[in-house]
């Protein structure tokens, strides 16, 4: 592993090996930087100092946004990158420099959404996931719909309700028709979670112009955790014939810290058979997805009181997904639609073989049926207010640097 002047601690996520990038609130306006062991190198004011000789790189490390640095595209991503290792490892020069004006703590920082998100899809590309779905809301049918196997399934999701890490959720409101009943106005009742991790873009296409799946890795930047609120019983409701809508667009979180392809290179692996074989547009040359394991945890306001850890409710790994990151692009743009620096694509629920392994709470307790068993003598079929919940992502392998997303919280507040 490589070393830096930069104290890691062991078992951090963070090492100089990953340098995930996010923005943080400077003295005088937001920052843009890159985590590394407990802290956070100062990019802005690494580029202030004169440190970086391209100044289109300069400039846009001075943003107090990634999407300028999203738009100059993979080559100054990989520059940039290089050069950050370089200022970073033990035998950089400014190793021996007043770092204060470098390094501020990752535990005093307060993390901001690091891109400005102008288009928003999530998509629906988890096997276990659809098949439970359709097991649970079809009973006795066919769980998969004729067209999953073919294409990656997605929607269009709402870009000003994606918000960063720790901001409160509040529980939504919409029509509900109970089975027999007439529709009424009222808050949900089956608040949910889904366990995703989305791709962020950088530079875009034209209009009309499709991106081939050989060169996706161009247009992808990095990755982030995702948090998909649903609530399942306005989502019942509305989404024939055209899909979610209002028990989806309320809020969705992701994580503070984007995680590079490059920094995920070592994880790459070979993802799950396709049968049918997709359609020549769709088929992919190279391994497209990581091995990142995921974790979901539970706090309850009584667990809180009892001064309790969350409890963990579910693992699951990347690497279940059916449908790739270059392919849901691919299928994205493949009907000449743009995309943007700064365009969150989420993978949807992100569910594996077991039940242990299923990425939200309709699967875990089957719509409520089976509800969860909590240490603490609570139960839970879904979320209930002052619930906080809190989605974890690393890559770990003997011989290989541990990675580290990070992670993604929100804590549930009564409706308004």
């Amino acid at each position: 592993m490589a070393e830096s002047w930069v104290p890691v601690p062991p078992g951090s996520g963070f090492p100089l090996e990953n340098l995930p990038y996010g923005v943080f609130e400077g003295s005088d306006r937001p920052h843009v930087g890159v985590a590394i062991g407990d802290a956070i190198f100062d990019l802005d004011g690494a580029a202030r100092a004169g440190l970086f000789s391209d100044p289109s790189l300069s400039t846009a490390l001075r943003t107090g946004s990634l999407n300028g640095l999203l738009a100059l595209g993979r080559e100054a991503w990989t520059s940039l990158r290089r050069r950050v290792q370089e200022l970073l490892a033990i035998s950089s020069p400014i190793a021996s420099q007043d770092r204060a004006n470098f390094v501020v703590s990752r535990a005093s920082a307060r993390m901001i959404m690091p891109f400005e998100v102008r288009d928003y899809v999530d998509f629906y590309s988890s096997l276990e996931h659809a098949t439970n779905l359709g097991k649970i809301m079809r009973p006795g049918t066919e769980p998969l719909l004729p067209n999953w196997r073919r294409l990656p399934v997605g929607y269009h999701g709402r870009a000003g309700t994606v918000v960063i890490d720790g901001t409160p959720i509040v529980r939504p409101r919409g029509q509900i028709k109970q089975e027999g009943g007439e529709p009424e106005f009222a808050p949900t009742k089956m608040l949910d979670i889904e366990l995703e991790a989305g791709f962020v873009t950088g530079s875009g296409n034209a209009l009309g112009d499709p991106i081939p799946i050989e060169r996706s890795r161009e247009h992808i930047f990095g990755m982030v955790l995702v948090n998909d609120w649903s609530a399942r019983d306005i989502q019942a409701w509305e989404y024939q014939p055209l899909g979610p809508f209002l028990g989806k667009s309320f809020a969705t979180s992701v994580s503070p810290w984007v995680v590079t392809l490059d920094a995920l290179e070592p994880y790459r692996t070979a993802p799950p058979t396709q049968d049918p074989a997709p359609l020549p547009h769709l088929r992919a040359a190279r391994d497209w997805t990581y091995d990142i394991a995921l974790e979901v945890a539970l706090q309850t306001e009584k667990m809180r009181g009892q001064r309790a850890s969350a409890e963990i409710v579910a693992r699951s790994n990347f690497r279940y997904l059916y449908w790739s990151m270059a392919q849901q692009l691919a299928h994205a743009t493949s009907n000449g639609a743009t995309i943007s620096p700064g365009d969150l694509f989420a993978s949807g629920t992100i569910s594996g073989p077991e039940p242990a392994s299923y990425g939200s709470l309709i699967e875990l307790t089957w719509r409520g049926t089976k509800p969860l068993k909590l240490a603490s003598g609570e139960e839970r079929a879904f979320l209930e207010d002052g619930d906080e919940v809190t989605m974890t992502g690393y890559c770990e392998a003997p011989g290989k640097p541990r990675i580290g997303f990070g992670s993604v919280s929100g804590k549930i507040l009564p409706p308004r």
